[in-house]
Parts: structure tokens; C-alpha cells; sequence
């Protein structure tokens, strides 16, 4: 969905007027976020950093849901997105930033054994993650959960997954993260596999805000995807869901 530019000195004025409760924490986060970029020599880096500070204060907030209840419904949207577009028990699915399973306790549990691999940035989310298999009592689905530090997926085999995920990942990354996903997702899907990631999307200037949002254009990276021998295009279905973030289907190009 279109989005203003929340990088503008007005967009963040007026904001303040309208929510005064809300500059103090801002202001603490922005101290926050600039103390540990100083530390961190990448985006990866800095970014697995605040995963770690977020987990640390709240594991379900760290990966965007508030409370219980926003967790189970956005995990169950995305599931039932999924599975209305065909997914099967059969499928062989990689989520990338998998998080604490919020949606992917619901696919491991679909899926046949072993067939779910989820990977992440954030060790403190991933322990996250292990408890949930615990707490839904999934461990004999033999799920794979890695953490990463990038998105060249060097240590999956070629043409393993039909099935790649990614929710709330490109809304927290720079152009040359996304890019290098791009540049190596193809390897890895099968002929006919898909790639549905949703993304923070602007109509306006492509901008981000306190270098954990990042805003842009639909056409960018659908663009940055055909740069790779990809065919993508944006999910209108998605967008009558009500959700904030817009997705995009990348396949593999014949």
C-alpha cells in the first residue's frame, strides 16, 4: 500500500503533534539505533543487533507483533494466503527471517516432515523459535532452523525449494540486501517454485527511517528481480487483505 515519506522533517513534525506520547520513545530508539550502527560495520551486522536488544525486551515484538492475539492473526494470514494459492503438504519450503514461527509454526505443521527449512539473522530470535516448536509440540517434524548472516544461501542445494517465504524481511532491508537475495533465490527454487515477499511500499520518494524501514517503489523491485533473470509482480489479492505491507511473487524465468 502507498505510504507517506516518513524520512520528511514535516511528515515527523506533524506525526509529533499527533501522537506527543510517542517522541520520548522515538527519541530513545533513535539513541538506540545510532549507538549500535556506530558498532556495526554492515546493515546484517546492525541489524541482527537490534533483533538482539528487541528479544531481549520482548520476543513477540521483536519480530512486529505487539500482543499474542496480532501474532496468532498474522501468522494465520499468512498461512491461509498461502494455502489458497496451492500450497501442499509436499511442498518444500524456505521462510526466510523465520522468526519466532509465527507463521511458521502453522507450515511446519502442514507440511510433511522435514520439508520446512527456516533460516534468520538473530540467534535470540531463533531460540525464540525453539521454544515455539515446543510449545506446539512439532518437534517430530524435523524442521530446519539456521541462522544466517547473509542471503547468498551458499550452504542450500540447488533447485530444493517450490516454496520461498519471506514476511516482513525487505521492509528492514537496504537495496543491496535485497538485491543479493535476488541475485541468489533463483539457485535455489525449483523451475516452477515462487517467491512471495512483502515489502513496505511507497508511491512517492523510496526512503527509510532510522535505518529499519525502508520504503519502496512497487516497480523497483520488480525491476531489481527481471535484473536477475526473474518475472515478478505485485499481489493485488494481498492488498485487499488489510494487511500494511504489499507482497510481490517472484518465479524463475523460462
Amino acid at each position: 500500500m502507498a505510504e507517506n515519506d516518513r524520512s520528511r522533517l514535516s511528515y515527523k513534525v506533524g506525526y509529533a503533534l499527533r501522537h506527543p506520547g510517542r517522541v520520548f520513545p522515538y527519541a530513545r530508539r533513535r539513541s538506540r539505533d545510532a549507538l549500535l550502527s556506530l558498532k556495526s560495520g554492515d546493515h546484517v551486522s546492525y541489524y541482527r543487533a537490534v533483533m538482539k536488544s528487541d528479544a531481549a525486551r520482548n520476543p513477540g515484538g521483536a519480530v512486529g507483533s505487539p500482543d499474542r492475539e496480532s501474532w496468532l492473526k498474522l501468522g494465520q494470514m499468512q498461512f491461509d494466503y498461502l494455502v489458497g494459492h496451492g500450497l501442499q503438504p509436499g511442498d518444500r519450503m524456505l521462510e526466510i527471517g523465520c522468526g519466532n514461527l509465527r507463521a511458521g509454526r502453522l507450515f511446519i505443521d502442514y507440511l510433511s516432515p522435514g520439508n520446512y527449512f527456516g533460516v534468520d539473522i538473530s540467534p535470540d530470535i531463533l531460540l525464540a523459535a525453539q521454544q515455539t516448536l515446543a510449545e506446539y509440540g512439532l518437534q517430530a517434524k524435523l524442521p530446519h532452523l539456521s541462522v544466517v548472516r547473509d542471503l547468498k544461501f551458499g550452504f542450500l542445494p540447488e533447485g530444493k525449494f517450490t516454496v520461498v517465504h519471506a514476511h516482513s524481511v525487505f521492509s528492514h532491508s537496504p537495496p543491496e540486501v535485497i538485491d543479493e537475495c535476488l541475485a541468489h533465490v533463483g539457485r535455489i527454487m525449483t523451475q516452477d517454485a515462487i517467491f512471495d515477499f512483502t515489502f513496505d511500499r511507497t508511491e512517492g520518494t523510496e526512503h527509510q527511517v532510522l535505518r529499519e524501514d525502508f520504503y519502496y517503489r512497487a516497480e523497483t523491485l520488480t525491476g531489481l528481480a527481471g535484473q536477475h533473470g526473474l518475472d515478478a509482480q505485485l499481489m493485488e489479492d494481498w492488498e485487499k487483505l488489510g494487511h500494511p505491507q504489499s507482497k510481490i511473487r517472484v518465479t524463475r524465468r523460462g
